[in-house]
């Protein structure tokens, strides 16, 4: 397994949507195994492919550290070809992100969703998320979907956001 180098925004892989998995083999085997790495690396709780720079539609997440999440202490899961197929409630909760870190903000998100995917075998799975675990479905399919977290920020948010930004490049800094 390898600990793989996570892009940091504004990425291109970043915000184009990610391209469905048509075959499951040894070779997305070990891109899952790799990404799964990298999550604990990170540390984080979710991981997206696009932000290891593999245009594909895939993550990987583990809630265990979570004592929110009890129902989600499985162990390291993946989800292939993930699609949110039911979505209630709204909760605004902060945010963080793998691709900025050390950038946290509140952002409005479903409080439970239901998701439709493959596992690592390729068998259909559903999965239903409340709370925090809905926060992470609907962080990582936006990713898979180009969609960053800033890109739900009002536009007060995204112009402060973007100030910062501007004047970590100029000072030579990166997130």
């Amino acid at each position: 397994m390898a600990i793989l180098e996570i892009v940091k925004y504004p990425g291109p892989v970043l915000l184009k949507k990610a391209e469905e998995i048509h075959q499951i083999d040894g070779a997305l085997q070990k891109r899952i195994d790799d990404m799964i790495e990298t999550l604990y690396a990170a540390p984080g709780l979710g991981l997206a492919a696009p932000q290891v720079g593999d245009s594909a539609r895939l993550f990987v997440y583990d809630l265990a550290v979570q004592d929110e999440a009890p129902e989600a202490r499985k162990g390291p899961l993946v989800v292939i070809n993930p699609e949110i197929i039911a979505m209630e409630g709204e909760e605004v909760e902060e945010e963080g992100c793998l691709s900025l870190p050390g950038y946290h903000e509140k952002v409005k998100r479903a409080l439970r969703v239901q998701l439709r995917g493959l596992d690592r075998e390729g068998k259909e799975i559903r999965l239903e998320g409340e709370g925090l675990l809905a926060r992470l479905f609907q962080h990582e399919v936006d990713h898979i979907n180009g969609v960053l977290m800033i890109d739900r920020f009002s536009s007060l948010k995204k112009d402060i956001f973007s100030r910062k930004f501007k004047k970590m490049l100029k000072q030579g800094e990166r997130f």
